[in-house]
């Protein structure tokens, strides 16, 4: 916690479905001074960090699993052309890949909103983060987590990070709530996802996994469709995150990564 904090309300202007307009809120307010720490989830935050903005922390990261609610008690389990409601790309390609018979169609909304539609027997499953349910209270309502190998969350899901102006003595009060785990994972995925010059809505996933002095990385790459993807993992020294995620993105573009992505985006 921060003691003594005083909370900021901004503004957050934008299209429905334009994740950067949270983003864009909290930054201006920092870049003006109306605000010292901004709070981002991590998954929404560009890997090119604003002009005169920095990470300051990254809080202890909560559980960074996609959820699965709905029928089956896992993927394999789930009845042949099911109803799968998701506003993700990244979330749609590895479900096609897994399961090319599965009905993935649109949904948008908060939480609440998504389960009332399930729930209404509009769709039979929907797919939402882990740490987004725990955070509501509502994780007993997913039916499983899926597996990292078959739904490799994005870039940061299950963290959050404190932001603020580059050289501010705010950064370094927020630093003494920082986890240095959750940080070197972080600065993995979002160097993988840099050098692919992906965003938070490419069908991407990358995670990262720092135990002691060393560090896995997993990374997806697919189309919307399902119908070509590419998976690789590594391991390294942890002390050198970002170093190892350029490598993993470099073997992902060497396999047709970023031909991939190229192709997703002109399909979106």
């Amino acid at each position: 916690m921060l003691g003594g904090a005083e909370l900021v309300e901004v503004s957050s202007d934008g299209e429905l479905g334009d994740k950067a307009r949270f983003v864009r809120g909290v930054e201006q307010a920092l870049l003006a001074g109306e605000a010292d720490i901004g709070v981002h989830s991590a998954k929404d935050l560009p890997a090119e960090m604003t002009a005169g903005l920095a990470i300051a922390a990254v809080p202890p990261r909560s559980d960074a699993a996609d959820a699965w609610i709905g029928v089956g008690g896992s993927l394999d389990e789930v009845p042949e052309g099911a109803r799968v409601g998701t506003a993700s790309l990244r979330r749609r390609a590895q479900l096609l890949a897994a399961r090319p018979d599965l009905r993935v169609g649109e949904l948008h909304g908060n939480v609440d909103t998504r389960l009332r539609k399930l729930a209404k027997g509009e769709l039979d499953a929907i797919v939402l983060a882990v740490a987004g349910l725990r955070r509501l209270g509502r994780e007993d309502e997913a039916s499983f987590a899926i597996p990292a190998e078959t739904m490799t969350p994005a870039a940061g899901q299950g963290a959050l990070v404190l932001q603020a102006r580059a050289g501010d003595d705010a950064a370094a009060g927020a630093a003494a709530i920082g986890d240095a785990t959750a940080l070197r994972e972080l600065s993995a995925e979002r160097a993988a996802v840099a050098l692919l010059e992906a965003d938070c809505t490419s069908p991407i996933g990358v995670l990262a996994s720092a135990a002691g002095e060393r560090m896995s990385i997993e990374a997806f790459v697919g189309l919307p469709d399902g119908s070509e993807w590419v998976r690789d993992r590594i391991e390294g020294d942890a002390s050198e995150p970002e170093g190892l995620g350029r490598l993993l993105a470099e073997r992902l573009q060497s396999a047709g990564g970023r031909d991939i992505l190229d192709r997703a985006g002109a399909m979106t």
